[in-house]
């Protein structure tokens, strides 16, 4: 006689299927997901100039440069990188692993394709893996404690914030700067806050308070408490590592600058070219003899827009 199987036999359970994995969405993963292999990789394919296949210029248009644009690229080392790096820049709706892939398909670069399909794909599935990995982080709940409340670390981070968050200091414009071109933003000070145009300006040295990352509270004053941020560019502007960061995270939150959020500023003349990142941005120079008598009421009439 045959044994009759309990329903509560695992023997009889079937066994679990496995989900199916969703397939790679190339146009879901951001440019900033490709690493440093597959952009040499492709330079080493379009730098080269050639008659019969589309090379770095023919993907320069398609991504929307005009052609002064293309001309400056011209005399770069490696005018691919640099285009792939201020793409997202301008593109409106952000730049994309798949948006990419298709303008090489429609330029006929099939080689560059197969060649570095399995790195892309590898680079995409990594950033994903990062992002979900992020996602699962467990929430910090904070300890409970009956004694006086604790202040949050991006409450009192300012001179005049209240230490228990009832009110935050609230400024027209962040002063992204290095230590070397303080003096300037001292004129800056007085230029448009001790003039009529009675501006508030968050100064680093001068607003924040010690003792919290640096990088914490950049993010959430730029964010969150200044309505614009005016970069100081100047050849040691470009060796600060505070600098590139805050500049970075004002253009991701307006991608091709079309809020006007960050204004760029040159007071002096650079060694170095300006950064490639702030080029497609219209400045404020300082250091053009015909326009410095508009320098300030320009740079204030920005600040001021809605």
């Amino acid at each position: 006689m045959a044994m009759a199987t309990s329903p509560s036999d695992p023997a009889a359970s079937p066994s679990p299927v496995a989900s199916p994995v969703p397939p790679l969405d190339p146009h879901a993963v951001p440019m900033v997901a490709l690493n440093y292999g597959v952009r040499r990789r492709l330079g080493l394919y379009l730098n080269p100039r050639a008659a019969a296949a589309a090379d770095w210029t023919a993907l320069a248009e398609a991504l929307g440069c005009s052609f002064l644009e293309i001309r400056r690229l011209e005399g770069l080392p490696d005018p691919t990188a640099t285009l792939l790096e201020e793409w997202p820049g301008r593109c409106p709706g952000g730049a994309t692993v798949g948006q990419l892939l298709d303008v090489l398909r429609r330029l006929g670069r099939d080689d560059v394709l197969t060649d570095l399909a399995g790195s892309v794909e590898e680079d995409c599935k990594k950033y994903l893996q990062r992002k979900q990995e992020e996602a699962n982080q467990p929430l910090q709940v904070p300890a409970v404690d009956s004694s006086v409340p604790k202040t949050s670390e991006l409450m009192g981070i300012t001179t005049r914030d209240d230490p228990y968050g009832s009110g935050t200091e609230i400024f027209d414009a962040f002063i992204c700067y290095c230590q070397k071109d303080l003096q300037f933003v001292q004129e800056m000070i007085r230029e448009l806050e001790q003039t009529e145009f009675k501006l508030k300006l968050c100064v680093f040295d001068r607003d924040v308070l010690p003792g919290a990352c640096v990088y914490s509270i950049s993010g959430e004053l730029i964010e969150r408490r200044c309505r614009r941020m005016v970069v100081v560019v100047s050849d040691d502007y470009l060796e600060s590592e505070e600098c590139d960061f805050q500049t970075k995270f004002a253009l991701s939150l307006s991608p091709g600058a079309r809020h006007k959020r960050l204004i760029p500023v040159k007071y002096k003349s650079m060694k170095n070219e300006f950064p490639s990142i702030l080029r497609f941005i219209t400045i404020c120079d300082y250091t053009n003899p015909c326009t410095k008598k508009w320098f300030w009421t320009r740079l204030a009439k920005s600040l001021m827009l809605p």
